[in-house]
């Protein structure tokens, strides 16, 4: 008797299952007719904050991948997830309950990040989301009233507000509570951070739910730990463009100069984790355009010599740092406290063509230096300063421009002569003799030879280096890559100056300098099958440590001083204990390169105690 064949069951296409869900959202996005379906979904979003779904996660996570993706499309926000994202917000601060059971503790985080998306390009969608009621419930998560990952995108999202004329008077009705959050915010996160997350070694004593928005659950240690000092960067630099908002429109500023913020504002830098943003030093080119803003700055030593550093490096804003220096030395209330610090670092730069965009920029800082110079108001030191600047940038120049070809041209077999006796007493190891040629090659050398100018500088400048004066280094290193072409782009100057800014214990400047330094090696007939060189992998190896992001967190909390705000209620874990410490901050010594030696005689330099090892002989870095 042969078996009873079963009949087989229909398979039901997905597309016409009925869903036992109400106000599906994926029911409603497969719907076929348009009409239809944007009723269904904006049906979806008045719904959804009303309901408990399980499904909630997986709607607001495909919400923000299309927020992402098409932040300039209309559709939804005319549809009013605005509104529905204010609610969830608000329901998961003020529900615990609802927010901790099922997954929807990542609802507030992905809710604000959705806001702040379509609100990034379109200043009508941003009038959609004010009349919605964003503000408030955005306002809590920047209060901290959950968790540092919240308050990232919530203050993303309220700078985003803030910078359309159309909806800045919306935001600018909570202004103090939200200049004093921001400027608190940044200047706390870093610590925050790492004392709630990054300092938590241990991967099961970290929250589950914020790993998972770092590395969506695929990364172990390591890569959680980039991602938070990734954040962390991001957290600071949207919070200061909030501020920025403000401070663009001379808005709050009793509060943002306050003595205090403007020196955290000089350790605040986008740098290698976040290079899109200029971070502190943009804040303060912002506060230097208004009166109040400069006298504020030129009363702070600290900001100055920050600005002057910066002016004075290859980073990315070197140029915004020049622009406050010249914004202030114009300005007569603030020019002649200005000057006594900034003339010196500001007189390197006078022979700089291009930066930034700017071009004739080294005649717009000799304009602005020599502004009263005959008035003989500058004394000592600083009257030097400007009386080497007038000579190099008229007197000079007006003689060579009356100069006859003869002339030039003995001036300048002089100064080849000059250069290479400088070479030679190198060689020999009488690194202060040297240095005079060198000098004498400068005064010789007509102005127009700018290549050449620029090697002698960076000789000098290597000369500097060996007899220990960091400041005379920096100084020459920085003239030779001024007269680059383009700017900052003489490699073994970056290299020479990055020891410098070693020496003289500014971390920062120095790790800079080498990174740009190791791009340009990749870029010339060196390449040395793609290594790094062992002496600059040294350097910003020490540099890095020094100047990681959550290095003063780390001293911080390992002298047992760390903490941080413990509002974050029962989302938060008590912290432990880091389990590995960082390398140390103190890194390697400074790295140095050698000078040789002949016949057996000890040059001028390493009979005073001078002459140091390193990664390469004197002989290969002159020319």
């Amino acid at each position: 008797m042969e078996p009873k064949k079963k009949k087989k069951e229909k398979v039901v296409p997905r597309t016409q299952q009925t869903c036992a869900t109400p106000f599906c959202f994926f029911c409603a996005m497969k719907e076929q007719d348009p009409c239809r379906r944007r009723a269904g979904v904006e049906k979806c979003f008045l719904e959804m904050p009303q309901r408990d779904d399980q499904e909630h996660v997986l709607v607001l996570s495909g919400l923000w991948n299309i927020a992402m993706a098409h932040p300039n499309d209309p559709e939804f926000p005319s549809l009013g997830i605005f509104k529905c994202m204010a609610h969830l917000i608000s329901r998961g601060v003020d529900d615990r309950s609802w927010l901790l059971q099922d997954q929807n503790i990542y609802i507030p985080y992905y809710a604000a990040h959705i806001i702040g998306s379509y609100t990034m390009n379109e200043p009508e969608f941003a009038t959609i989301a004010i009349r919605s009621g964003v503000i408030p419930p955005l306002l809590e998560l920047l209060r901290g009233k959950l968790s540092w990952v919240e308050q990232r995108v919530a203050v993303r999202a309220l700078g985003h507000l803030a910078s359309y004329e159309t909806t800045f008077y919306a935001v600018s009705k909570h202004e103090e509570e939200i200049v004093k959050l921001a400027m608190h915010v940044a200047s706390t996160c870093l610590e925050m951070v790492y004392v709630k997350f990054v300092g938590v070694n241990d991967k099961k004593s970290r929250l589950r739910y914020q790993c998972d928005l770092l590395t969506r659950g695929m990364g172990g240690l390591e890569m959680e730990n980039r991602k938070a000092e990734e954040w962390a960067s991001q957290l600071q630099c949207w919070s200061l463009y909030l501020l920025n908002c403000f401070a663009c429109k001379e808005r709050a500023l009793h509060l943002i100069c306050r003595d205090g913020f403007l020196k955290e504002l000089c350790k605040m830098w986008g740098g290698l984790v976040n290079d899109t943003s200029p971070s502190g030093v943009g804040l303060l080119r912002i506060l230097c355009y208004s009166k109040m803003g400069r006298k504020c700055i030129a009363d702070c030593r600290e900001v100055i010599e920050s600005l002057c550093n910066l002016s004075r490096s290859s980073d990315d804003w070197q140029y915004m740092a020049i622009d406050c220096l010249l914004l202030l030395i114009k300005d007569t209330d603030t020019r002649f406290k200005v000057m006594e610090i900034a003339a010196v670092f500001l007189a390197d730069l006078v022979e700089l063509k291009e930066i930034g965009g700017r071009k004739k920029v080294g005649e717009a800082i000799a304009q602005a230096l020599l502004l009263d110079y005959k008035d003989g108001k500058f004394k000592n030191k600083k009257n030097r300063v400007l009386e080497e600047v007038w000579d190099l940038k008229v007197e000079r120049s007006k003689r060579e421009k009356t100069m006859s070809r003869e002339e030039a041209e003995e001036k300048w077999v002089l100064a080849v002569s000059k250069k290479q006796q400088g070479n030679e007493r190198f060689w020999a190891g009488d690194v202060e003799e040297a240095a005079e040629f060198y000098s004498e090659a400068l005064d010789s050398c007509p102005l127009k030879m700018r290549k050449e100018r620029m090697v002698v500088y960076s000789n000098r400048a290597q000369c500097y280096l060996l007899l220990r004066e960091a400041d005379k280094a920096v100084s020459d290193a920085t003239r030779a890559l001024c007269l680059a072409t383009p700017a900052n782009s003489h490699k073994k100057s970056l290299w020479r100056r990055s020891q410098a800014y070693d020496m003289k214990g500014l971390g920062k400047e120095s790790l800079i300098d080498c990174v740009v330094f190791v791009n340009g090696w990749f870029g010339l007939n060196e390449r040395k099958k793609g290594k790094v060189p062992y002496y600059a992998s040294r350097m910003i190896n020490k540099q890095m440590n020094a100047t990681w992001l959550f290095a003063g967190a780390q001293r911080k909390k390992s002298n047992g001083n760390g903490g941080g705000d413990d509002d974050d209620g029962d989302m938060m874990k008590k912290d432990e204990k880091a389990k590995e410490n960082m390398a140390s901050v103190s890194g390697l010594s400074t790295i140095m390169e050698e000078p040789s030696y002949e016949k057996g005689r000890l040059g001028r330099a390493e009979r005073s105690g001078t002459r140091k090892k390193g990664d390469a002989t004197a002989r290969s870095c002159l020319y």
